[in-house]
């Protein structure tokens, strides 16, 4: 039970300064910028970097926008299903771990923009790219380091798989050994 307690400490601490980020941030572009409105700390910089105050009904960047609803939904699931997972994953997958943090505190950023409001706040604006905000920075990094996480579990799994044993190696029989012996 202790371990349990210990394990959901180490996601919902992180996952909640996530959420205080991404809703402190929005709370902020919502304060100082009228909707559509843009800004840049230097005028040089609005071509390619700016905050502008714009809502998201649909997913992460801008798409499928007709599909709110279904996105409120699936955040609740995500939700449950890091919750019921996390305390599972071994403390040595740590880039899983840490993932399933980011993923966790994005989801339900956004989900509190659901709820509350029926859209979420984007406001970073990178050049050509979608507007996008703390949360969908947060779910997208996740996938990163899930994936990376996954890929290095897989490659040790594979490396302990094909790797040579020490008895199956013919230098380290014991024949040879016995053999090599010093003293004779």
């Amino acid at each position: 039970m202790l371990r349990y307690l210990r394990d959901y400490l180490e996601l919902v601490l992180p996952a909640g300064l996530i959420i205080l980020f991404d809703q402190w941030t929005k709370w902020l572009i919502i304060t100082k910028l009228d909707f559509g409105q843009m800004w840049s700390p230097w005028p040089w910089l609005l071509p390619y970097a700016k905050f502008v105050h714009w809502s998201n009904t649909g997913a992460a960047f801008g798409m499928f926008q007709q599909f709110g609803s279904v996105f409120t939904i699936l955040a609740v699931l995500v939700t449950l299903f890091i919750l019921y997972y996390y305390p599972r994953i071994e403390r040595s997958e740590w880039l899983v771990r840490l993932a399933l943090i980011m993923q966790l505190g994005g989801a339900i950023g956004n989900l509190i923009d659901r709820l509350r409001q029926g859209y979420v706040i984007d406001f970073i604006s990178l050049g050509s790219f979608a507007v996008f905000n703390v949360a969908d920075a947060c779910i997208s990094m996740g996938v990163v380091v899930l994936m990376t996480g996954m890929y290095l579990r897989d490659r040790r799994i594979k490396q302990a798989i094909t790797a040579p044993k020490v008895d199956d190696d013919p230098a380290n029989s014991p024949e040879r050994l016995v053999q090599e012996s010093p003293g004779e």
